[in-house]
C-alpha cells in the first residue's frame, strides 16, 4: 500500500492551503480533489464559486501580503458596501479594521484563486490528485494513521489526515464519527441540512448606467430567515453575481407576518424558488424602467452551469479537531464559513496553513489552541452579529440601520463614530447586545465541539 506523510481530502481554499504548507515543511503530501466542471474552467476543479469579495482586513488573515495575488484574480477594486432595509439604508466605506490593503477590498474570481493555490501548492512538491476523491477514511489509533479508500479503488495510508471536503462535509463527518460516543455522531452538530444554509447566484450583464463597479450591496429585510439575504457583487465589465443566502428547508409556515417581506407575494404558496427571488429582486429595483430578461441578460459562459451557481455555506459555529488521532479539520468542513457575510474563505486559507504546517512539523496537537489564536477574533464578531439579528424582521432591520445611520454622525468614511450616544437608547441597546455576546464567547466558546469530547 501507498504511505504518505499527510493526506488532504478536499482542494478547495483550506485543502490546497494545507497541501502547500505540508509540503513546504518537508512532508511527503497528497491532495484529493474529486473535481466538478464549470463553464469558465477547462478542466474539472474543486467546487469553486465567486459568492464572496474579499476584504481588506481578511488578506491579513489569510497570512498572504496583498502584492503576491496575482492581478487576474481581482475583477474590482471596492470602496464599499451599502446595506438596504426595507425604509431605510446605510452605507459603509470601512471595515473598521487596520490593514495595509489601500482599499475596502475586492471582488476576485475564485475559480481562478483556487487554481493559483493549487499552483502553490504543486510548487512547493505537494501531489495533486484532483479527479480522485475518497470514498472512506479509517484510523488505527494505535499510530495512529489513517487508511484512505479512494473512488477509483486503490487504498492509500497517511501519518495525518486533513479534512477540507467543504460545508458537505461528505466524508469529515463518518471519519469524525470514529471519535464520537456511543450513541452519539457528529451529524448532530454539523449536518448539512441542519448547519447550512443554501445560497444561489445568477451571472447577469447590467446596464451600464447601474453598474456600480466598486459597491457591494445587501438587501436585508426583504425576504424571510435567518441571516437571510440577496446581494451585488461587481465582477468584471458590467457583469454582477445577484444571488442570495437563505435557510435549507424553511416553509411559509415557518414565516410569522408574510406581508411583511417585499419579496414574498400574496400568492405565494411556498417559499420562492432562488431564481425567483432574484426576478422579484430585480424588478423591484429596476422594472419600472428596465425589462429585467432583456436589459439584464444571464451570462451563460460564467460560473457552474448557464450563468448560474448553488452551493451551500455554513452557518453554525466551529468545531475543535480531534487531534489526539493526528487528523485536523479545516475552513468550510468545520464549521468556519459565516452565512451572515458570505465569507469564509479567508478563514478556510488560514485554518489550512495552520494544519499543514503542524501536520508536516509533527505538532499537530497544538492546532485547536493555534487556529483560536488566528482567527478566533474573526468567528467570535461572526458568531456574536449572527446571534443579534437571528430574530430579526423588516421593522428591526429598518430600527438598526437608522440607529446605525445616527451612529455614524458625519463621519466622512461612513464609519462608526466613537461620540455614539449621542444616536441614543438605540445605539446603546445595538452595543450592548453586541458586547454581551463578545464576553459570552470570551475564551474560545464559541466553539461548539471541544477537543475533550472525542473518544480515542
Amino acid at each position: 500500500m501507498e504511505h504518505v506523510d499527510v493526506a488532504i481530502v478536499g482542494g478547495g481554499p483550506a485543502g490546497a492551503a494545507a497541501a502547500e504548507r505540508a509540503a513546504s515543511h518537508g512532508a511527503e503530501t497528497v491532495l484529493f480533489e474529486q473535481g466538478v466542471p464549470r463553464e469558465d474552467r477547462a478542466e474539472v476543479g474543486p467546487d469553486s464559486t465567486d459568492a464572496a469579495g474579499m476584504l481588506d482586513y481578511w488578506i491579513d488573515i489569510m497570512d498572504f501580503d496583498f502584492e503576491e495575488i496575482p492581478d487576474e484574480v481581482v475583477l474590482q477594486e471596492l470602496e464599499g458596501t451599502d446595506f438596504v432595509g426595507p425604509t431605510s439604508s446605510i452605507q459603509l466605506n470601512t471595515t473598521g479594521m487596520d490593514a495595509p490593503y489601500p482599499n475596502f477590498g475586492y471582488t476576485f474570481h475564485r475559480a481562478r484563486m483556487d487554481d493559483w493555490l493549487h499552483e502553490r501548492a504543486a510548487h512547493a512538491g505537494a501531489e495533486l490528485r484532483v479527479g480522485t476523491g475518497v470514498k472512506s477514511i479509517e484510523t488505527d489509533l494505535s499510530g495512529p494513521s489513517h487508511t484512505l479508500a479512494l473512488s477509483n479503488g486503490d487504498e492509500i495510508r497517511a501519518e495525518y489526515a486533513i479534512l477540507a471536503d467543504g460545508p458537505q462535509r461528505r466524508i469529515t463527518l463518518d471519519a469524525l464519527d470514529q471519535f464520537t460516543k456511543p450513541g452519539s455522531s457528529m451529524s448532530e452538530y454539523l449536518s448539512p441540512p441542519e448547519a447550512n444554509h443554501i445560497a444561489y447566484q445568477e451571472y447577469r450583464e447590467f446596464p451600464e448606467e447601474l453598474f456600480e463597479e466598486d459597491r457591494l450591496k445587501f438587501w436585508w429585510g426583504y425576504m424571510p430567515g435567518e441571516t437571510a439575504y440577496p446581494w451585488v457583487f461587481p465582477n468584471d465589465g458590467t457583469v454582477a453575481r445577484v444571488g442570495l443566502t437563505m435557510p435549507i428547508g424553511m416553509t411559509l409556515e415557518d414565516v410569522d407576518s408574510p406581508k411583511s417581506y417585499k419579496l414574498l407575494r400574496p400568492s405565494d404558496d411556498g417559499i420562492p424558488s432562488g431564481s425567483e427571488y432574484i426576478r422579484r429582486l430585480l424588478e423591484l429595483e429596476y422594472g419600472d424602467e428596465y425589462d429585467i430578461e432583456e436589459d439584464f441578460p444571464l451570462v451563460e459562459d460564467r460560473g457552474k452551469s448557464k450563468g448560474t451557481e448553488t452551493y451551500p455555506i455554513s452557518s453554525t459555529r466551529p468545531i475543535e479537531s480531534p487531534v489526539g488521532a493526528n487528523v485536523a479539520v479545516a475552513g468550510g468542513a468545520m464549521g468556519t464559513t459565516s452565512a451572515f457575510h458570505e465569507g469564509g474563505y479567508h478563514v478556510a486559507v488560514r485554518t489550512g496553513k495552520i494544519a499543514g504546517r503542524l501536520a508536516a512539523t509533527d505538532s499537530l496537537e497544538n492546532y485547536n489552541a493555534v487556529w483560536k489564536r488566528a482567527i478566533g477574533d474573526e468567528i467570535r464578531r461572526n458568531v456574536a452579529f449572527a446571534d443579534i439579528v437571528a430574530e430579526y424582521e423588516p421593522d428591526n432591520w429598518d430600527w438598526a440601520f437608522e440607529t446605525i445611520g445616527k451612529m455614524q454622525g458625519s463621519a466622512d468614511d461612513g464609519s462608526i463614530i466613537s461620540n455614539r450616544y449621542s444616536a441614543g437608547l438605540g445605539a446603546a441597546k445595538i452595543l450592548g447586545a453586541y458586547k454581551k455576546r463578545q464576553f459570552a464567547y470570551r475564551n474560545g466558546t464559541y466553539v461548539q465541539f471541544d477537543e475533550d469530547q472525542y473518544v480515542y
